[in-house]
């Protein structure tokens, strides 16, 4: 098996074929994915999230420090002290998990004050907290959205969205493209019982921003809501870290703020914040809040610190932004195509998938650890490169990704000979 000719898309549904066929042909597939050392996935670490971590290698099994662009720990809070210690003491006070789903017995105070919390910091009377980003939207949308309502998608949300609106119809609209999103609202206007557009805030795999000021005004001339995933934007973007509609200028006029506790925040878990009416209509018909044992003491306890760190110590947030601007201005400076990424998230626009693999070997063994996203996690033709920055990372760690970039760039035949900038 060629495995340079096939991607994960031959092995969705093949047809004719039974599940334990399609794992045996999957599983050859990877075998000559390994063979090309193209197999850039699933990498163990064996330290926490940092900068750099160990890793140990694929391929000859030793351990590489590397240069780490692959996390979603924006403000590395993960590792800091306060977020760490706040775990610690709730291990020892409530012990490793909550024993129970939240309504029957698994709420603990810990998780009220998370709730009150969230919906303060997101500007929302009330919300919910669950295990996972993932489930906080895919339980949402499931509960609220039937089949005499319809969801209007930006085409790239997430996939916890789209699993979401399984039970309902769907009307898409172009990627951040307001005009698009309004014939889409004409199209269903007076047509269905509940109409909700969805975005996220900030998109995982371009780094771009929602317009969700514009959002909202369209939203609101047509009769409908408005939902916003929040994963990638919380304590990114706004003045305060808030996130989209901080950063909008839309706080309180988005109808349902979603997020997750994974990214910024350095944790695990997710959240719907909203009115207090919908939340409590939630709590009870949210099959994956209701039905999942309720959040550890210990990831309630820390992202409680995390949100207070975000709030007091601005400098995580600075520090991130001027990474963010070192490297935009360096790569853009190579020639690199960067799509219209605004955010801590790069996407190295490679196009052709072989390429996208090749570089990402190479980085690999030159000790940088960055995700090849291959169709068809993007478009074809729009492979990429993904890096995403930390608050921790030094200039040193940038500039050497940048020359990594530079020299890959130049071999592969995706830049010409510009020069970095070193402003």
């Amino acid at each position: 098996m060629d495995s340079t000719k096939m991607s994960l898309a031959d092995f969705m549904n093949i047809q004719d074929v039974d599940i334990m066929e399609r794992a045996e042909r999957f599983t050859e597939f990877m075998e000559d994915v390994g063979r090309m050392k193209h197999l850039q996935y699933k990498r163990v670490s064996i330290d926490g999230s940092e900068p750099v971590r160990r890793i140990i290698d694929h391929y000859t099994g030793e351990i590489k420090e590397m240069i780490y662009f692959a996390s979603n720990d924006y403000l590395n809070l993960t590792m800091h002290p306060k977020v760490v210690l706040a775990g610690i003491e709730a291990v020892e006070r409530y012990g490793a998990g909550a024993g129970s789903v939240p309504l029957l017995g698994g709420t603990i105070d810990l998780h009220i004050e998370l709730e009150k919390k969230i919906a303060r910091f997101k500007g929302c009377e009330s919300a919910l907290i669950y295990t996972s980003g993932f489930g906080s939207n895919a339980g949402t949308l499931l509960a609220l959205l039937q089949k005499e309502d319809i969801a209007v998608l930006d085409t790239l949300v997430h996939a916890s969205i789209i699993d979401g609106c399984k039970n309902t119809n769907i009307k898409l609209f172009k990627h951040n493209n307001t005009e698009s999103l309004e014939k889409a609202l004409q199209k269903v206007k007076d047509k269905y019982r509940t109409k909700l557009v969805v975005v996220d805030g900030v998109y995982s795999m371009d780094g771009d921003i929602a317009p969700l000021d514009k959002i909202v005004e369209l939203a609101k001339a047509y009769d409908a809501y408005v939902m916003v995933d929040e994963a990638h934007a919380t304590g990114v973007i706004g003045k305060n870290g808030r996130g989209t509609p901080e950063h909008c200028g839309v706080e309180g006029k988005v109808d349902i703020v979603a997020g997750t506790f994974s990214k910024a925040l350095g944790s695990v878990g997710g959240f719907i914040a909203a009115n207090e009416k919908l939340v409590k209509l939630l709590t009870y018909y949210s099959r994956t809040y209701f039905f999942s044992t309720a959040m550890a003491p210990q990831a309630a306890a820390s992202i409680i610190t995390a949100i207070d760190v975000i709030e007091q110590e601005p400098v995580l947030r600075e520090k991130l932004w001027d990474n963010i601007r070192y490297f935009r201005k360096n790569l853009s400076a190579l020639g690199f195509n960067l799509g219209n990424s605004q955010t801590a998230i790069f996407p190295i626009i490679i196009g052709d998938d072989h390429r996208v693999r090749e570089i990402c070997r190479c980085l690999h063994e030159m000790n940088i650890y960055a995700n090849p996203v291959p169709y068809p996690a993007v478009p074809k033709r729009e492979g990429r490169i993904r890096m995403s920055l930390m608050a921790t990372h030094t200039k040193e760690h940038l500039d050497k990704a940048l020359d990594a970039m530079e020299y890959l760039g130049k071999k592969f035949g995706v830049i010409g000979n510009n020069e970095m900038v070193n402003t």
